[in-house]
């Protein structure tokens, strides 16, 4: 397994890309720039629609601030957790928590680049149960390179490191939405327990005509649990995946297309290996209705085939589960500069996200910014996920669920460099073969985090 952990790091600096899900310093920054570097920022180049631009739908309201800024901050987070243990046996222990959190990040932009390079360390301290203390890890950038007018080379990655992903910068549950067609599992969230996680895209997109546009992307998720006794009915998954689209404009608002999938998911329970390949043809369409709103639709035949674990103690191997079955999904968003909403839903095949396998996943996510005033603004975010593993009716294993999270957040600016935040997050989850879940389903979360930020211009 260390072997194979090493490999996927090593893969993912070499690909150079990048992660959505980091520091709040960045955020801003990186939706101002890719603005600018859009090849849908004037009339005669096209956009990537969202089912296959691989990118989730910006969080914050419009920005017209520069880039080129060094970017750094630090943030004391305090949270009381009514299930930060998880226990199997017993009723959930609750604990406070109290966690710092440096950040540096690099944003620079070019006439053909745009690049954001991302450090977030961070410390954590638990009021009772000191032997869960933890030390987190996390690295990311986003590549935007311009070969040529109409060629466009993106790459993004993200690797993480911790025990408890409610301690991670900018990250909580329901708050990334994306209209894509082909995304990862991060539905099924352990409680404080060791994880290593490392998930990276490349893309590439041709405009070869006034009005038509191809491109291909590949990307690989991987999710490793250090030590597999903390989160009993969980295991390691790997995902690999690569696509090809075609993009036609029919006029400035309106865009169809059609794209192919791949997608080879791998799980690991107990010392086997699960492994699931589909095949998807999707035709898309988006409707650019302003510059500010879009909604998106796709749909289409998916293909799977399943092959599980021999079955012990006889290692029986069971028969390959094929299957044909629709994948489809709707999502709009709306950037306003005082407010910003996004909404999705999505019915694919994806990685287990820690399962015994892939799954069949049903997923809608809402997430709503509201700027009150002009230093206070509000957040709320819900998303309901259904996972329906791939598993034989013969497999010891069935450990399908749902997820429903929700989280509110109010955010106060004090001067230019201080910011509050008060926040409130709520999860369920409803496996009842998935040991470390079942016993304790619920988790409630209320937290306060004081957060001081700087930038710097690099240049002129």
């Amino acid at each position: 397994m260390n072997t194979r952990l090493l490999k996927q790091i090593s893969v993912g600096l070499l690909l150079l890309p990048v992660s959505s899900l980091w520091a709040q310093v960045d955020s801003k920054s990186s939706q101002s720039a890719l603005e600018v570097l859009d090849p849908g920022s004037t009339d005669d180049q096209m956009k990537v629609p969202p089912p296959v631009s691989g990118r989730s739908y910006p969080t914050e309201g419009s920005s017209q601030e520069r880039s080129n800024y060094l970017r750094g901050g630090v943030t004391f987070t305090s949270a009381y957790t009514d299930n930060a243990l998880g226990s199997v046996g017993g009723k959930p222990e609750s604990d406070v928590s109290y966690s710092l959190g440096p950040v540096l990040a690099l944003d620079e932009t070019t006439s053909r680049l745009h690049l954001v390079l991302t450090y977030a360390p961070g410390f954590t301290f638990y009021q009772r149960v000191s032997s869960r203390n933890e030390a987190d890890q996390n690295v990311s950038f986003d590549l935007h390179y311009r070969l040529s007018p109409h060629v466009t080379f993106s790459a993004r990655d993200g690797f993480m490191k911790t025990s408890n992903v409610f301690n991670q910068p900018n990250v909580t549950p329901a708050e990334a939405v994306s209209g894509g067609a082909q995304e990862p599992n991060f539905s099924v969230i352990a409680p404080i327990a060791d994880m290593l996680s490392n998930s990276g895209t490349v893309g590439i997109s041709y405009q070869f005509a006034p009005n038509g546009m191809v491109g291909a992307t590949g990307s690989f998720t991987y999710l490793h649990y250090p030590n597999p006794a903390e989160v009993p009915g969980l295991f390691d998954s790997n995902a690999q995946a690569g696509s090809v689209f075609y993009s036609f404009r029919l006029s400035k608002m309106h865009y169809l297309g059609a794209t192919y999938q791949y997608q080879r998911l791998l799980g690991y329970p107990n010392e086997g290996r699960s492994e699931t390949q589909t095949h998807a043809l999707l035709l898309f369409y988006t409707l650019y209705a302003s510059p500010r709103l879009s909604i998106s639709f796709f749909g289409g035949p998916q293909h799977s085939d399943t092959a599980e674990p021999p079955l012990p103690p006889l290692q029986l191997q069971l028969p390959a589960i094929r299957a044909w079955t629709p994948a489809a999904g709707a999502s709009m968003s709306w950037q306003g500069r005082l407010n910003n909403i996004a909404v999705s839903y999505s019915r694919v095949i994806s990685d287990g996200g820690g399962l015994f396998g892939a799954v069949q996943m049903n997923s809608a996510n809402a997430s709503f910014r509201q700027q009150l005033t002009r230093r206070l603004s509000g957040n709320l975010g819900a998303s309901y996920t259904q996972n329906d593993v791939l598993a034989s009716p013969l497999s010891p294993v069935g450990n399908s669920g749902h997820s429903i999270a929700g989280n509110a957040s109010l955010q106060q600016q004090f001067g230019q460099h201080v910011n509050v935040l008060l926040g409130y997050t709520r999860l369920h989850q409803d496996y009842s073969n998935v040991a470390v879940l079942a016993a304790t389903p619920d988790t409630n979360r209320e937290f306060i985090s004081i957060s001081y930020q700087f930038s710097r211009p690099l240049g002129r």
